[in-house]
């Protein structure tokens, strides 16, 4: 009769260790679909930043980004840019100055299409001395890939994250 008690007690707590478990699935379940969410309002209002954790020039090896300062911002209707450019250049750039991918300029041709798993925003804009053509896929968890092309350099890619503008006093 013991054993049976002990049995019967076992498998409950079993059971509930399991149930236990399940509910952790959908705590996980619910965080990812809050910050799906979170970055569903990011890029509906055309108000985030951009910011690179590795860079991939074309036709060399990754560098990594984090001890440099970098991002690109889209604010409404502007997008400034202030990433390092590592590739060859053609025309239009001057040795000795500051080399990277640094403009501010309106948006043209902005468009946004949602995937299964992620956003693909594509816009144009124009520098003072360049035009650029900018892909940016954001995927749900917050990480984003970047790829700037240019008239004048070789396209670029860069791996990161979006994260919301801070608002300066």
């Amino acid at each position: 009769m013991k054993t049976l008690v002990t049995t019967f007690l076992l498998f409950f707590s079993i059971f509930f260790g399991f149930a236990q478990e399940k509910s952790k699935q959908q705590i996980k379940e619910e965080k990812k679909l809050a910050k799906q969410k979170e970055i569903e309002a990011l890029v509906d209002s055309k108000e985030y930043e951009f910011q690179a954790d590795m860079a991939f020039p074309q036709g060399t090896r990754s560098i990594n980004m984090t001890t440099n300062a970098n991002f690109l911002r889209f604010k409404k209707d502007t997008i400034h840019s202030e990433m390092p450019f590592f590739g060859r250049a053609y025309s239009g750039v001057g040795y000795g100055g500051g080399g990277g991918l640094d403009f501010k300029g309106p948006i043209k041709d902005y468009s946004i299409k949602k995937g299964k798993k992620y956003y693909t925003i594509k816009a144009d804009v124009k520098g003072d001395s360049d035009s650029y053509g900018i892909i940016l896929t954001v995927y749900f968890d917050g990480g984003a890939n970047l790829s700037i092309n240019s008239i004048n350099r070789s396209p670029i890619s860069y791996r990161g994250n979006i994260d919301k503008l801070e608002i300066k006093k």
